[in-house]
């Protein structure tokens, strides 16, 4: 039966592929593709992904792979026309009428496997030619013996137009260039894709050829790209292959340690040297999908890129794609390797113990965001400082999991808060101190009385009238859980200066809305506790109380709130240096209580608000009218 290339990427292309395998396996949505234990093997955890877009499945775990032909015929045991009927059925298209000699032809055609298989030893015959004379010159001047051009299978396409269909005359023109042996053109035949290049055979998780990388060998050729890979066919995704994989994952699995490089000369250099758990992605930068391939070797797999700029780029990129999937145990590490070399380079350089004590010390994905974002331009202005802050906010809010993202978030504030805020330096003691006793203009200075200190604390210190403002807080936050994001900074804060509010912080923070719950209904933690009595009439804690009004208040006592354990931390470190710098002090200490007082004056006013607004509920109540009532009454 005669069914051209054309039609069966048609039938492909009208067949849901996730329909076809949801009839007989349960998918769950992953992003824009499905996911499954696959139906091949026995596994705990889904590898097996589906992809509407590309009309192909993908098992991460024992490698089957197909489309939805290959599905019927692999996975419900039938003949290839008897699947290609049923889809079609199901596709609302007619199978072209058979034809004897098309059907002979078709038990004959060979899968795309045996055509790269077959276009792999050509290749590899080929480097032995007079003709690939300087490609096993290329190949001598970085120093790979014959053990490793073997093992990583070398080989040469001749600079030919068509010496890949005379080299494999049992294949047809579709099936080769359906392999990505080919090029179609619309005004001449089909030509060779790789022509004079070094190529090195792409391998799947099984160990077969799915595609080549070719390295150009003419240097005069500056228009042409360097490396050429094969493009995406039935067999070869780019965005799913982690180059030397096959021979990666299991000393992985040895050593606990697998390394990212960013090219495949790169992954062969190092396994000459002797590290052979290196895989490289495909020219493009990491997908989601080779992280989850890496995740599944090591925890952290280590990035080792060139310490040039696109290197950094792209490991910024790579940090970008992986924060969003970061989950408890597992991240990256990155090794930022010497400006302008490569790990081909430092192998040469200073041999595999040189490169070894680079891997083993490696930098986390929290500290590198932190040094490269600090790094990213000036920091000399407020609205500089205020853009890395908004940066490293940005970065920790793409994180999904929740208490990652807490994590992350509070280390980074904690560092920016330390650089953008640094401790003042106490103030150095003048050469001419007075002494004990001396007068200054009309303020007599001694040394501190023993208690005097204690007594100051206590003096400036809100004591009770700050922990019941800080129930109060807490408990108008749980009630109106649409703030919490917009005061999360000033939490933090606080948590840091007041550890005992640190368990009640944490619970508000981890029930932000879009996290957990929502943002129009009440919270209840433990660590919350009821406000006194006397704390209870802020607006933000009463029944029918004015929106608005509520959220100024809860504004209002989350500002006093943060600010009142600094100005007492400044008053004890004030008191500190009373006697390296006792006219500094006074000054210092002036100024502070002043500031103290102004807390307590505001404290106050929201106080007398605060009854004013109970009299007036307690004087609607005896009127019998609604809390929530607006209207007035005669």
């Amino acid at each position: 039966m005669a069914l051209s290339p054309q039609w069966l990427d048609e039938l492909r292309a009208r067949i849901t592929l996730s329909g076809v395998i949801m009839a007989t396996v349960k998918l769950q949505r992953a992003g824009r593709e499905w996911k499954a234990c696959c139906p091949f093997h026995n596994e705990n955890t889904p590898s097996f992904y589906v992809n509407d877009e590309k009309h192909f499945y993908h098992c991460f775990g024992c490698g089957a792979h197909g489309d939805a032909i290959r599905w019927m015929t692999d996975q419900r045991g039938l003949a290839f026309m008897d699947a290609v009927k049923e889809l079609a059925a199901q596709a609302g298209m007619d199978v072209p009428a058979p034809d004897p000699r098309a059907a002979r032809a078709a038990e004959q055609r060979a899968t795309l496997h045996d055509v790269t298989g077959a276009a792999q030893a050509w290749f590899e015959a080929n480097l032995a030619s007079d003709e690939a004379g300087h490609a096993r010159a290329y190949l001598k001047t970085r120093g790979f013996d014959a053990r490793t051009v073997a093992r990583f299978g070398f080989g040469y396409a001749p600079n030919r137009r068509d010496g890949i269909k005379k080299a494999l005359p049992q294949f047809d023109e579709a099936l080769l260039g359906e392999a990505g042996m080919l090029i179609a053109a619309e005004d001449k035949a089909p030509y060779d894709r790789f022509r004079d290049r070094l190529t090195i055979p792409i391998h799947d998780a099984r160990g077969r050829v799915i595609g080549f990388a070719a390295r150009i060998l003419d240097a005069a050729k500056k228009d042409a790209p360097k490396y050429l890979n094969s493009p995406d066919t039935p067999l070869f995704d780019k965005g799913r292959t982690l180059f030397n994989l096959h021979h990666a994952a299991p000393a992985a699995r040895k050593v606990g340690r697998i390394v990212v490089v960013e090219g495949q000369m790169d992954v062969v250099a190092l396994a000459a040297a002797g590290i052979d758990e290196v895989v490289a992605p495909m020219g493009t930068a990491l997908t989601e999908t080779q992280l989850e391939l890496l995740w599944r070797q090591a925890e952290k797999p280590v990035l080792c890129f060139d310490g040039d700029a696109a290197g950094q780029k792209a490991a910024l990129r790579a940090v970008g794609r992986a924060l969003p999937m970061l989950k408890p145990g597992y991240s990256l590490e990155f090794v930022t390797l010497p400006k302008g070399l490569d790990p081909d380079d430092v192998v040469r350089r200073d041999g595999r113990a040189g490169l070894e004590r680079l891997l083993a010390s490696p930098q986390g994905l929290l500290d590198l965001v932190w040094e490269r974002e600090q790094a990213a331009g000036p920091l000399a202005s407020p609205e500089d400082k205020a853009g890395l802050k908004a940066r490293l906010i940005e970065h920790a809010e793409a994180i999904q999991h929740p208490d990652i993202r807490a994590l992350y978030r509070r280390e980074w504030l904690d560092r920016f808060s330390a650089f953008a805020f640094p401790p003042r330096p106490p103030r150095p003691a003048r050469e001419q101190r007075a002494a004990p006793g001396k007068r200054w203009g009309q303020l007599t200075i001694g040394p501190l009385a023993p208690g005097t200190a204690d007594r100051l604390r206590r003096a400036t210190t809100g004591g009770g009238a700050r922990d019941g403002l800080a129930q109060a807080v807490l408990a108008g936050l749980a009630r109106h859980p649409g703030e919490i994001a917009r005061h999360s900074e000033g939490l933090l804060e606080l948590a840091a200066a007041e550890p005992a509010l640190a368990a009640a912080i944490d619970a508000l923070l981890d029930h932000r809305p879009g996290v957990e719950g929502s943002a129009m209904h009440p919270i209840s933690r433990p660590g919350i506790s009821s406000p006194p009595p006397d704390q209870a009439h802020y607006s933000f804690l009463m029944e029918g109380a004015d929106p608005t009004m509520a959220r100024e208040d809860l504004a209002e006592a989350m500002a006093l709130l943060v600010e009142w354990p600094a100005v007492d931390s400044a008053i004890d470190a004030a008191t500190a240096r009373w006697d390296t710098d006792p006219d500094g002090t006074v000054a210092e200490l002036g100024r502070l209580t002043k500031r103290k007082l102004e807390l307590r004056a505001r404290l106050g006013q929201m106080a007398r608000k605060r009854a004013a607004s109970a009299a007036l509920q307690d004087e609607r109540s005896e009127a019998g009218v609604a809390p929530d009532d607006r209207q007035e009454t005669g």
